[in-house]
């Protein structure tokens, strides 16, 4: 167990068979799985099966990829043809699509090995996976602590070691917040740079797919996979080539800080990032100080353009097609209305009831139509900011890992978690949140860098550069051996 490079050459040496690989993922998963509740669908007959035609392959003297064979994990989102599809809701249980989404076909053709379907806030919605229909996935630092979400189920799995690395959806930062709860590595592409064909939509013009892995190398990895254009999703643009860089000389790049950016977060996090700034010094690079004032409005900018997406995009669950349906109604309209008060969570609910309201006559032009104008200045910000340098270092968010009960304790507080991570999405930038350093509990704190639309190698090779400086920074859980 180990990054992808790690097994591959385990496999391609024959040190071991990708059926005893898969089988002791399985093992763990059985193990671990309790306490950490990652998993809320575990594949073993289709991982098994995966296995046995890789182990053929290598046995037959054939070539295999960097990705084949290596046990992974799905978000319970994207769509898995004849496995459940849950979104972690009541109103989708028991759906098993009839299609693969596009990032899982890829993967499938390179024979990848399915472990199962990870846990999850309900339809991608929260930050600290507590949302789910299943319980919320627990950090593998420390289980009193939430994994962070909405990927909080794929960082837990990545984090504990039950998976080498995982697909996750980032729609605010789902990405990157858990991977930075869990101290692992969560990459969000460009929107456009993969497709999002079978990823069931929270809000379709913020939504990215993107990987979550313990290194930064196997995240490139991942991506140029992953990446590329899909004509069924007609957002797709395609990208990818990243891994060829990686190890690209960044003496003279421009790094940037945005002072908006260390406004109100932790001290310990805001010393984090900053030594994460000497490191880069050391390495040659130039640190950039600059002002980005409009960034205080990219929250209130986020959840108003997301919750009206959401309710549009959710309006299609109502009990007749697929999914949950109510026992007892005595008409469509009370069916459909029964359904969905019983099929959705509290979270879901709320953000529907945000969404129509901000869409409705009468506050369109108040809410949703100011949003999307402040939309395109907090674009033309981030463009200008990078006339000034090449990537910006950020945190990835402003707390560590808060404890299970916390989001419902104080649901604002938890929404600010959101801070440093919206912007990206807001403009379809890619940003990889990397591990950074640890608070005094030993929680992982993590920092992300954010780059130009399509600039994936560029942060990509700052974020690699960063590891090999800072290897100390990039370790394993108690479940695992280090990197």
């Amino acid at each position: 167990m180990g990054t992808i490079a790690k097994i591959h050459e385990m496999l391609v040496n024959k040190q071991v068979s990708c059926e005893e690989l898969t089988k002791s993922y399985l093992s763990e998963i059985e193990k671990a799985n309790p306490e950490l509740n990652a998993y809320v669908c575990v594949t073993p007959e289709a991982a098994l099966k995966t296995a046995k035609a890789v182990d053929k392959k290598i046995a037959a003297g054939e070539e295999i990829g960097s990705l084949e064979g290596v046990p992974m994990t799905l978000k319970d989102n994207m769509s898995t043809k004849g496995i459940e599809t849950t979104c972690c809701s009541k109103i989708l249980g028991g759906y098993k699509p009839i299609f693969d989404a596009t990032v899982w076909e890829t993967l499938k053709s390179q024979n990848a090995v399915l472990l199962g379907k990870t846990n999850m806030d309900e339809f991608a919605m929260g930050s600290s996976c507590e949302n789910s229909c299943f319980g919320g996935a627990a950090n593998p630092f420390n289980t009193n602590h939430v994994a962070g979400g909405s990927s909080g189920g794929v960082s837990s799995a990545v984090g504990g070691n039950i998976a080498a690395y995982g697909l996750g959806s980032d729609t605010g930062g789902s990405i990157r917040q858990p991977a930075s709860f869990c101290g692992v590595v969560g990459l969000k592409p460009t929107y456009g740079a993969v497709s999002r064909y079978g990823l069931i939509a929270y809000a379709s013009s913020l939504d990215q797919i993107g990987p979550i892995t313990k290194s930064v190398e196997d995240a490139s990895l991942v991506f140029d996979a992953i990446a590329g254009k899909d004509k069924r999703d007609s957002t797709s643009v395609g990208g990818g080539n990243t891994y060829a860089t990686l190890d690209n000389d960044i003496k003279g790049m421009k790094i940037g800080i945005a002072r908006e950016y260390l406004d109100g977060v932790r001290d310990d996090v805001k010393e984090a990032v900053l030594a994460a700034a000497e490191v880069y010094k050391s390495l040659g690079a130039e640190i950039v100080y600059f002002d980005l004032p409009i960034l205080k409005f990219a929250l209130p900018v986020y959840y108003i353009i997301a919750c009206a997406e959401a309710s549009s995009n959710l309006g299609r669950y109502d009990g007749i097609r697929y999914g949950y349906k109510t026992a007892h109604y005595t008409g469509t309209h009370d069916m459909i209305c029964r359904t969905r008060s019983e099929g959705f969570g509290e979270e879901v609910k709320r953000r529907i009831l945000l969404g129509t309201y901000v869409l409705s006559a009468g506050y369109y032009d108040a809410y949703y139509k100011k949003a999307q104008n402040l939309r395109g200045t907090i674009i033309s910000a981030f463009n200008k900011a990078f006339e000034q340098c090449d990537v910006i270092l950020a945190p990835t968010v402003p707390m560590t890992a808060f404890e299970k009960g916390h989001a419902t304790s104080d649901p604002i507080e938890t929404y600010l978690t959101d801070i440093c991570t919206v912007p990206v999405n807001i403009a379809g930038l890619p940003g990889v949140s990397v591990p950074c350093g640890f608070n005094a509990k030993g929680m992982p704190i993590g920092m992300q860098l954010i780059g130009k639309s399509f600039g994936e190698a560029q942060i990509l090779n700052a974020a690699y550069k960063y590891q090999q400086a800072a290897p100390d920074k990039f370790i394993d859980t108690k479940w695992g051996v280090k990197l």
